[in-house]
């Protein structure tokens, strides 16, 4: 299929007027682009598949987090994965009766933590697959959150699974920032961005010597 695309898309260009190009060749070149891109992204995807989630690559010291730590048995645990696009990230959670706000909906701050950790496990899961590795390579690549960004559309329901679904809106050094939907039922409840970024090697080095 990659190869198809790419042979549109030469044939397209050896056609490309000198002048006067016409709309419907320059659209139909932005959708054999973003075809091609896309299936890119599915075959990288295909070939560095995570077998686990994201969170559960993290080493021990970093294990511990109340929102997505594999050792905390008091937190929430999330895992996220790339969908199978490969563009997207997931995570699933459903709240317990009393993650409450008011009788019925789920407490905001909740949310907030849910998006801020699926955050950072995106930026991880990013960093991976633009250096072309796997989880389980070292060094390890692993991100905080600088800033955090939500945005409440509407309340959300308690008793229903909600789903968190990641963009990459930007990757460039030591910095990720990551767009996220929170949607239960069917509709984005909350939205926010994350910018997290990656913690020096000798941050690390030194948590896991301790």
């Amino acid at each position: 299929m990659l190869d198809d695309i790419q042979k549109r898309i030469d044939d397209l260009k050896k056609r490309w007027p000198a002048h006067s190009v016409p709309a419907a060749m320059v659209e139909e070149l932005d959708e054999l682009e973003h075809a091609l891109d896309m299936e890119k992204k599915r075959l990288e995807f295909e070939r560095i598949r995570p077998d686990k989630p994201f969170q559960d690559y993290y080493p021990d010291p970093w294990a511990v987090c109340y929102g997505c730590g594999r050792l905390n048995e008091h937190g929430h645990q999330i895992k996220s994965h790339w969908d199978e696009s490969g563009e997207y990230t997931i995570a699933h959670f459903k709240p317990k009766p009393y993650h409450t706000a008011i009788e019925g909906y789920v407490y905001g701050g909740l949310l907030a933590s849910l998006i801020d950790c699926h955050g950072t496990g995106t930026a991880a899961a990013a960093a991976y697959r633009a250096a072309g590795r796997e989880m389980d390579t070292e060094p390890p690549f692993r991100y905080l959150t600088a800033s955090l960004h939500v945005n409440y559309h509407k309340p959300t329901p308690l008793g229903v699974e909600l789903t968190l679904k990641g963009k990459i809106k930007e990757l460039k050094g030591r910095k990720v920032i990551v767009e996220i939907d929170l949607i239960a039922e069917g509709s984005v409840c909350v939205s926010g961005e994350v910018v997290a970024v990656e913690v020096p090697e000798k941050f690390l080095e030194q948590l896991i010597e301790e």
